[in-house]
């Protein structure tokens, strides 16, 4: 069954497959509840996949609000009512009287928590506003983040542990850029998103350290398409929002959304 398995996913992604059978297993064969910690968009898919080939076990995913990217999965026997049952999830409210706080990216926020010794699968979606951040966590690190988080990228800040139906959020900040490229070859676009020499864009590519829709993706020649996200590590995330025709001298139009 296993080897059956591993066929649909890349060698990175079984050390997770194994785990994620091992819970669906659990559920299915021997009436156990497992919660996960926050899964990211490939996980989710892994997860589900799996359990869809076990006919006792159920599934659900929530990141705490509809739509969310990093999701919990509660996975468990067929026959329980998994709407009703808690998820685990807090929201850390972060402010500070500090002006400097509406310059703070989501990239300083998640850093600082990390920073603290956590694992960055106990957090969820990070939502960035001018007056401060929501950040969605396990429930069973809050505590210990709400007593420790004290300051963000020098800035002095203060938190407060609220519900779910008190989280407010926000739609990621996409930096348009407008590319004319020889094709939509992941090398060529990631280059000139990132700035990158043909050369120095490689590296990361072929090191593993690139993902497409949160799948590694090593491949330098493949072909994005429109609503492609890509992670190039160290360098940030992009999206394809539209492939715009071809202007006269052969050369594509494509307008990408750049993460802040």
């Amino acid at each position: 069954m296993k080897s059956d398995i591993y066929d649909h996913f890349k060698p990175e992604e079984r050390h997770f497959a194994d785990r994620a059978w091992e819970w669906v297993v659990g559920a299915g064969d021997y009436h156990e509840v497992k919660l996960s910690d926050f899964l990211d968009p490939r996980q989710c898919f892994i997860l589900q996949s799996l359990a869809n080939r076990h006919p006792d076990t159920a599934v659900r995913l929530d990141g705490g609000y509809e739509g969310a990217e990093r999701q919990r999965g509660l996975i468990a026997p067929d026959y329980r009512d998994l709407g009703s049952e808690p998820m685990g999830m807090k929201v850390l409210s972060i402010t500070s009287d500090d002006q400097k706080l509406a310059a703070l990216q989501h990239g300083d926020y998640l850093g600082a928590i990390l920073g603290l010794g956590l694992k960055r699968e106990k957090i969820g979606d990070i939502h960035v506003r001018e007056d401060g951040c929501h950040v969605i966590i396990a429930e069973e690190i809050s505590p210990f983040l709400s007593m420790n988080l004290q300051q963000v990228h020098r800035v002095q800040v203060m938190t407060e542990l609220v519900d779910l139906d008190s989280l407010r959020t926000t739609e990621a900040e996409l930096e348009p850029l407008d590319l004319t490229v020889a094709s939509l070859r992941l090398d060529g676009i990631a280059g000139d998103v990132f700035r990158l020499s043909r050369s120095k864009v490689l590296v990361p590519i072929k090191a593993g350290r690139c993902r497409v829709n949160w799948k590694t993706e090593e491949n330098p020649s493949k072909l994005l398409k429109e609503g492609d996200i890509v992670a190039l590590q160290g360098f940030g995330r992009f999206k394809v929002l539209e492939c715009d025709g071809a202007t006269k001298r052969g050369r594509l139009r494509v307008k990408i959304g750049k993460f802040s």
